[in-house]
């Protein structure tokens, strides 16, 4: 378990540093002590879905936290709600396990009655040049699980989260501006009429994907391990892969370690572009999955013996452009420009 002054000295004095995160770290510790103290120290709470900007998030909360509290409330533990999704990934599930006991937070893990209201997509199949493999962790069971829903989901777990616990009035949510949605909110702002009444506070809105990355490898922060196999954005299982702009381009040496260079990254724009030209005499996004224009991509410019393995990615770090964070979700391909 960690100890929140400890915590509260690394975060404080890094903000308080001439490192370039520095501005950031403070805006957002100043948001987290302007929640706790418009709310109570004792009635905020911390979303958190084991994600990494929910993990940037905790980090903060508990040395915000650290600063306000004697050395022997330490173990007081910390409020937090888990929203869990349609099959999580277990070891997602796992780090939260972990996370938990690291930083002793009260966790009330919450799974709305209708629970195929929250994350529910059709999942991309599986092609024939990488043999079933187009994803680190092959997904059994049945692919299609109909259309994409979230606010019903979210909103029940909100309302059965204030039945438990009437006292909590804020709750810390790791929210940035690339995020869905994120543009239209700010630091902290009420939850919508309809919804149970919370202050949503979002102390690392300004953030970008790059800040997040270093803040977490800075600090020596432990996050989920699926980052480091290509996944930037994570969610359901049905509809959460590793993001296809971290593909590692194979060597002619299968078995050679890959080269995290730039220019062994394929960009999703690039693989779309070829794969428009030579199939397709309009775009039919509806029908491509980021694997399905990957896959073309590469049979068009490979040989197969070359994909005799399973694909290898890049970890989340590497990812330079914010615009293609979300580009391992779902079906849809992302718009970019290179």
């Amino acid at each position: 378990m960690i100890h929140i002054q400890e915590v509260a000295k690394q975060v404080y004095d890094l903000a308080a540093s001439d490192d370039p995160l520095a501005p950031l770290v403070k805006e957002a510790l100043d948001v987290i002590d302007e929640g706790l103290d418009a709310c109570g120290e004792n009635q905020v709470s911390i979303s958190f879905n084991g994600g990494k900007d929910c993990t940037v998030l905790l980090h903060l909360f508990a040395g915000a936290l650290g600063k306000r509290r004697p050395a022997s409330e330490y173990t007081s533990p910390i409020p937090a709600i888990y929203i869990g999704v349609p099959s999580p990934f277990p070891v997602l599930e796992h780090f939260i396990q972990d996370a938990a006991k690291d930083y002793n937070l009260d966790l009330f893990y919450c799974r709305p009655p209708q629970e195929d209201s929250i994350e529910t997509v059709v999942t991309p199949a599986a092609s024939a040049i990488t043999k079933g493999h187009d994803y680190l962790h092959p997904l059994p069971g049945p692919r299609g699980v109909g259309k994409a829903k979230g606010g019903e989901g979210m909103r029940q777990a909100l309302e059965m989260y204030k039945v438990q616990f009437p006292h909590i009035n804020g709750i810390l949510i790791g929210t940035r501006r690339t995020d869905p949605h994120g543009d239209r909110i700010s630091s902290r702002c009420p939850t919508d009429e309809g919804w149970p009444r919370f202050d949503r506070i979002n102390p690392i809105i300004k953030w970008t994907y790059a800040n997040v990355w270093t803040f977490l490898r800075q600090l020596n922060i432990p996050y989920c391990k699926l980052y480091d196999e290509g996944y930037t954005s994570l969610g359901s299982t049905y509809n959460t892969f590793p993001n296809p702009a971290l593909l590692v381009t194979p060597s002619a040496n299968p078995n050679a370690p890959p080269l995290p260079s730039a220019s062994s990254i394929i960009s999703p724009t690039t693989a779309l572009t070829t794969v428009m030209s030579n199939t397709h005499a309009t775009p039919q996004l509806d029908a491509l999955s980021p694997t399905d224009v990957l896959s073309t991509y590469i049979s068009s410019t490979h040989t197969k013996s070359a994909f005799s393995l399973p694909p290898q990615y890049h970890p989340a770090y590497m990812l330079k452009d914010d615009h293609l964070e979300r580009a391992g979700r779902g079906l849809s391909i992302p718009s970019v420009a290179v």
